[in-house]
């Protein structure tokens, strides 16, 4: 058996060997090609092919595949598909040495999970189907065949191996940066991320399902798929915070995608709005919401964050908005002085003729339109003298007359909204906006509406619109967000993905996928859900489920993979020793090889004092908050709510007690404690939570 195991790997690293010669030998000779900086158009085209070509070679040198599929398609003999980041042809012989992941073809790899029968992939001329003989994975780091795992050989049964390879990249540690997962991607991952692009794809997935992972792979797969329809400068990636977007960075370099915006909503709309807005911090609104026990506000469809998130808003403003087209126009003649008078009627009827333009546009043309007139009419006035008099006197009457017409902004237009007090506005909405307003301030709630309004008063360019957006933490999104997001996407191209049981912000969101699925008509949308959890060891998972069961009903409970490693620690420290049973934790993660460990609080000012307390220890950890840029990985200080999102090889929760973690704060608990890949520690003084005092002993051990 040791015998044909080496003879198996000997087979691999000649090929590698071969592969990786044939890559060096097309980097030399487009080394040796001058590069083009002229003005022919073609000869710039063919620099661009050849630098490409380069970038991606270059990328394929140390990695240049993962997988290998023995396929037979009917009629024909079977040959070995090997499978990479990048294809990689023979320069000479024209053969594919490496097919590309995303080709056709090699969804097989992904979608094939044994048996005897025929498997199938949809070709451009058709389905094409035969016989898997081999599907093998293989691990190459830097350019050294590290491992080769057979999960699948026609004829012989290997009932464990399937996972063993998975099993194997899950149990890796982690740095600061998320990475791909093109090496791993399940079936079900898969037929999401090879979903056609002309639908909008709603993802409910559980913690550590890999929904980010999937959404970035998808974006790679839609512009290898629909190259000539999309583009990546036309795509956009809409994330939780900034510090999320750093996390994310390295994804789609490491798959060959450049030029996606990458953003969060609220930059977004300001740079859209283009006006001098200023927006209150929303970490203010963090702070106020994450406080502990009873100095949390109350949340209800009436609080000035759900409303102003609704439909209902929306629908109120399209009402103020088709008024306002409809009697905005001027109600009397223009008199541009004594006995020269343009007629009500042909100011509406220019008004009318225009109909098809938005309302700025509309304005700007009829107003061009009577300075036309009062231009013609001068030309009748030979006095020099008369017509510089006249010209003055027209331009002062056409200001006066233009008041009755207002020039309105996205921003005036929606203050008019709240001193409209005919409109059902809720008044706690309606005062707060009120005050904002007199601040010259605005609630990130405010911008979808915003938007909305700016739309309808500009218009949206056509350069404007894009080809496919992501939605990342899409619970924490509104209804009226992605309505308004509808309008500058085309034929409803999204991937939404999220999880209810990690709606934490509560005074934004929602409650159901529905709520966003009712945005869509038949057959634009698609709903997936991803249950199975790749993150966290089956212990940690365990644990966290227990947090949620009987609480949060709706919630799916995430379903781990068969990955086992330490019980959960849930100690208890008096007080004064937490710092002493941190430091503790701390020095048994790193002893058990952590490269990245979160020590997280329930509020930012528990963390600023623990991680005052780690510096005086001798202990350097980053302290991060909402403002944060970048996740330096390392030792981390941060609130729970900010976890959301990031994932760690350790995490230590503090002061998980009856005051900082109420029934109410089961989904909270559950964010921070499903951030652990392998060690998760609880730390409580006083009474426990009531979420972790009701769960059995059988989920953890009370020693380090």
């Amino acid at each position: 058996m040791d015998r044909e195991k080496d003879r198996i790997f000997q087979e691999e690293k000649a090929y590698l060997k071969k592969t990786i010669a044939e890559i060096d030998r097309q980097l030399e000779e487009l080394q040796k090609i001058p590069r083009y900086f002229g003005e022919n158009i073609t000869e710039q085209a063919l620099d661009y092919m050849r630098e490409e070509q380069k970038r991606h070679l270059n990328k394929a040198l140390s990695e240049p595949y993962f997988g290998r599929l023995d396929f037979q398609e009917k009629g024909k003999e079977r040959v070995p598909i090997y499978i990479g980041k990048t294809g990689i042809e023979n320069g000479k012989t024209k053969d594919l040495l490496v097919v590309d992941w995303r080709a056709p073809i090699a969804s097989m790899f992904y979608s094939f999970t044994g048996g005897d029968g025929t498997a199938s992939y949809e070709s451009p001329d058709g389905i094409i189907e035969g016989l898997i003989y081999l599907k093998r994975n293989l691990v190459i780091r830097e350019q050294i065949l590290q491992r080769v795992v057979d999960s699948y050989e026609r004829g012989k049964d290997h009932p464990q191996i399937t996972d063993e390879f998975l099993i194997y990249r899950l149990g890796e540690n982690k740095d600061n940066r998320l990475r791909d997962i093109v090496s791993t991607i399940q079936e079900e991952q898969d037929r999401i991320i090879r979903s056609v692009k002309d639908l909008a794809l709603i993802i409910q997935g559980v913690a550590g399902s890999g929904k980010t992972t999937v959404a970035l792979h998808r974006i790679a797969y839609l512009l290898y798929r629909y190259r000539e329809k999309v583009n990546a400068e036309k795509m956009i990636i809409f994330a939780p915070n900034s510090m999320f977007l750093d996390y994310i960075s390295n994804v789609l370099p490491e798959l060959g995608v450049g030029g996606i915006q990458q953003t969060t909503f609220n930059s977004w709309v300001l740079e859209q709005l283009g006006e001098d807005i200023r927006l209150n911090d929303p970490t203010d609104q963090l702070t106020e919401w994450f406080a502990v026990g009873d100095q949390r506000p109350k949340i209800t469809d009436q609080a000035p964050g759900r409303f102003k998130g609704s439909i209902r808003f929306m629908a109120m403003i399209e009402r103020c908005l088709s008024d306002y087209e409809e009697m905005s126009s001027p109600e009397q003649d223009f008199e541009a002085w004594e006995g020269s008078i343009l007629p009500v009627e042909q100011v509406k009827t220019w008004f009318l003729e225009t109909q098809h333009f938005p309302m700025v546009k509309r304005r700007e043309r009829v107003v061009n339109r009577i300075k036309k007139w009062t231009d013609q009419q001068l030309e009748s006035i030979w006095d020099q003298r008369l017509k510089k008099e006249l010209k003055k006197k027209s331009a002062s009457r056409l200001k006066t007359y233009l008041k009755n017409w207002p020039d309105f902004t996205a921003l005036s237009f929606y203050k008019q909204i709240f001193q409209n007090k005919q409109l059902d506005i809720p008044p706690q909405v309606r005062k707060r906006s009120l005050q904002n307003f007199k601040l010259n301030r605005i609630d990130q709630e405010d911008l979808a509406p915003l938007l909305y309004i700016h739309h309808r008063l500009n218009g949206i360019d056509r350069n404007q619109i894009f080809d496919h957006i992501v939605i990342d933490e899409a619970q924490d999104f509104s209804p009226f967000q992605i309505a308004v997001l509808k309008q500058r996407v085309r034929n409803h191209s999204f991937t939404i993905l999220g999880d209810i049981a990690q709606s934490i912000h509560a005074y934004q969101g929602i409650l159901d996928w529905q709520e966003f699925i009712g945005l869509f008509g038949e057959g634009e949308s698609a709903f997936y859900q991803l249950n199975r959890s790749y993150r966290s060891t089956m212990e940690i998972i365990q644990f966290a489920n227990q947090i949620l069961a009987g609480v949060n009903e709706k919630s799916k409970l995430a379903d781990p993979v068969f990955r086992s490693g330490e019980k959960v620690r849930l100690i208890y420290a008096r007080y004064e020793e937490r710092i002493g049973q941190v430091l503790e934790a701390v020095r048994h993660f790193k002893g058990n090889h952590a490269n990245t460990i979160a020590v997280v609080g329930r509020t930012e000012e528990d963390c600023k004092e623990l991680h005052r307390a780690l510096g005086k220890a001798g202990v350097e950890a980053s302290l991060l908050h909402a403002r944060q840029r970048e996740y330096g990985g390392g030792i981390s200080v941060v609130p729970v709510y900010l976890t959301k999102g990031l994932e760690f090889d350790a995490v230590l929760i503090v002061d998980a007690d009856d005051r900082n973690y109420t029934i109410e704060d089961a989904k909270l608990l559950y964010v921070g404690c499903t951030r652990a890949l392998h060690q998760l520690g609880i730390l409580y003084a006083g009474n426990p939570s009531p979420l972790i005092s009701r769960i059995e002993e059988r989920y953890y051990t009370t020693k380090w």
